[in-house]
């Protein structure tokens, strides 16, 4: 096992990169939650940084990057609180602890 598969399956049982294709697309939304979650904490990581607002469509922007469903992925973050929305649903931000 290499140093990164390593250091990634200390991080997450599986890890994620199996739910993306070559072009870095999801295959699909994980229906299992813990698998889901796993997702979920990963998208937060990498698309959202801590210290910024983003409008709703920002939000969709980038999560149109890796998925044509931006609005269950959008739903999903906030439920898990991985986002926090304005009462008005115009702005996001990501939540100040994902785990």
């Amino acid at each position: 096992m290499s140093q990164s598969t390593a250091e990634t399956s200390t991080r997450s049982p599986r890890g994620v990169t199996d739910l993306f294709n070559a072009a870095g697309r999801l295959t699909a939304i994980p229906r299992k939650p813990a698998r889901r979650e796993q997702l979920l904490v990963h998208l937060t990581e990498t698309l959202f940084a801590a210290d910024r607002a983003y409008t709703e469509p920002e939000v969709n922007a980038l999560l149109l990057t890796v998925h044509e469903d931006c609005a269950a992925l959008r739903r999903y973050l906030v439920i898990a609180g991985h986002l926090t929305r304005t009462r008005d649903g115009s702005g996001y931000r990501r939540a100040t602890t994902t785990l």
